[in-house]
């Protein structure tokens, strides 16, 4: 009887003969038995993709048999020991399209060969190879290791076909799992994003967007809301406004200067942009004060804007929400009324009446 080695070492010969055949000389057909199959995640602006092969379980014995427990030394190839090829066929290839940190350990972008290695109490290890070019792991040597790392393999429901997959994705990171059998290969893959979305920035603003003002807000307003390199993004809030002076980009620019300490001059920026403000644009403004906490400066945008529009039911019904929110009852209660009085949309007065219920006046 063969071996588990030795079967497999025929396997993958006859398959390379196979396919080497099949791609000189003939037509292009479906690749038996593990067809390829490719997954992507972006993560922020970041992009991770994995190309592999999917082989199935068939009933046979997976861990510690048919993939070998620990680094073993394949019957043809590399002298190395090895890890499994994390999937069937060629590499398994993983691409980053950005530098990114992988189980704690950072990683160039770029492409890698991906291989694990399982023990038999499920502790492992995912390496990463810069040969990403070879024929599984037959080719495997450490010399050309990226990344190893350990983690810890789980304990998953039965999967026929391997699969990989992406969990949990964020702003900044995903958790990479491989799920064969009844065993998840989990491996966590974070990146720099708001670091990565300024550098991109600043290349995308050499090109066509750098002439146009929406690219330089767009750019200071991401530096603002996230709190990254203010400096860098207090140049664009001022190239913007220079392009065009508007309530967007003064009030974009005021919130940068609050930000690198220029207080005095934030504010003078922020009164002229409030002269400037829409209905829309100042209703706007009031809520962004509500979130971060400002009570009495919501409170005083809102009132403004009903001045500037007397006659905007929704002016009235967002300073009223300023109000209850601050705790004013009685003037709470006035703007709803006044709010309902303008023959407002259903919106704005299912608003105004929820409101009036909530503090006892329906």
């Amino acid at each position: 009887m063969k071996n588990a080695s030795t079967s497999r070492l025929l396997m993958a010969i006859a398959i390379m003969i196979t396919a080497s055949t099949s791609w000189s000389q003939a037509i292009t057909t479906p690749r038996p038995p593990s067809p390829a199959a490719e997954v992507s995640q972006t993560i922020g602006i970041s992009r991770v993709t994995v190309n592999y092969s999917r082989p199935s379980v068939k009933g046979r014995v997976i861990w510690g048999d048919l993939v070998p427990y620990g680094y073993n030394v394949e019957p043809f190839g590399s002298p190395h020991k090895t890890p499994w090829r994390a999937g069937a066929n060629e590499n398994t290839v993983i691409e980053l399209s950005h530098d990114a940190k992988i189980q704690g350990q950072m990683v160039p972008a770029g492409k890698y060969g991906l291989f694990f290695a399982i023990n038999a109490d499920n502790s492992g290890e995912v390496v990463l190879s810069k040969d990403y070019r070879s024929w599984g792991n037959f080719f495997y040597d450490p010399a050309n290791d990226q990344l190893r790392a350990r983690i810890q393999i789980r304990e998953h429901a039965m999967t026929e076909q391997l699969t990989y997959d992406f969990l949990n994705p964020t702003k900044t990171s995903a958790e990479l799992v491989l799920n064969w059998e009844k065993k998840q290969f989990p491996v966590t893959i974070e990146f720099t994003t708001d670091d990565i979305v300024m550098t991109n920035a600043e290349q995308e603003l050499k090109g066509a967007m750098g002439f146009t003002w929406q690219g330089y807000s767009s750019a200071a307003n991401y530096s603002l809301q996230n709190k990254v390199n203010p400096a860098l993004g207090l140049t664009w809030a001022e190239r913007a406004v220079a392009i065009n002076k508007n309530f967007a980009t003064l009030n974009t620019q005021a919130g940068l200067m609050r930000l690198t300490g220029k207080t005095t001059e934030a504010d003078k920026i922020q009164a002229e942009a409030l002269t400037m403000a829409t209905e829309v644009e100042l209703n706007a403004y009031g809520y962004q004060l509500l979130n971060e906490g400002k009570m009495d400066e919501a409170v005083t945008a809102f009132k403004d804007n009903t001045t500037r529009h007397p006659e905007s039911a929704n002016a009235w019904d967002s300073l009223g929400e300023g109000y209850a929110i601050k705790g004013d009852k009685k003037n709470a209660v006035a703007a709803f009324k006044k709010s309902l009085s303008l023959n407002p949309n259903e919106a704005t007065k299912a608003n105004s009446m929820k409101y009036l219920k909530q503090l006892g006046e329906m």
